[in-house]
């Protein structure tokens, strides 16, 4: 099984800038009022900010091991698969249950889940495309 760890790093970094274009200029407002980070003092968001490259890194080795196991399911399925249908079936079995489940289980206030699970849902959905069209393209 030979896998390529350049697909892999690219479908990587092209999630993380996909998710930092979602999070902040689309959903940025949004994201911030749904946490209440609107109410939080400037002081103590500009400390939070400058602390934000720790989860950030958390966040980048995770997309690169959901990457990583994307490209190995690939790897299993005859070259014919539709890349993009077993991204889309990825993210509705995988990605979708556990992201409603935190969402659902994760103290978010009752008028914001669905509006958080959509917002959540569609950055996993476009994340798994965009790998699925780097792996296509790269692969």
């Amino acid at each position: 099984m030979q896998l390529n760890y350049t697909a892999i790093l690219v479908a990587t970094i092209a999630q993380f800038i996909f998710g930092a274009i979602w999070y902040t200029p689309i959903f940025g407002k949004l994201w911030g009022k749904i946490h209440e980070f609107d109410k939080v003092p400037a002081d103590k968001q500009k400390e939070m900010m400058k602390n934000m490259w720790k989860p950030l890194l958390v966040q980048l080795i995770f997309t690169f091991v959901t990457s990583f196991v994307f490209a190995l399911l690939l790897n299993g399925f005859p070259s014919d698969w539709n890349v993009y249908g077993l991204a889309f079936f990825f993210w509705l079995g995988f990605i979708l249950p556990t992201q409603v489940a935190a969402v659902i289980f994760g103290a978010t206030k009752p008028e914001w889940v669905l509006t958080k699970i959509g917002i959540m849902a569609g950055a996993a959905l476009g994340c798994v495309e965009i790998m699925a069209l780097v792996f296509k393209w790269m692969m």
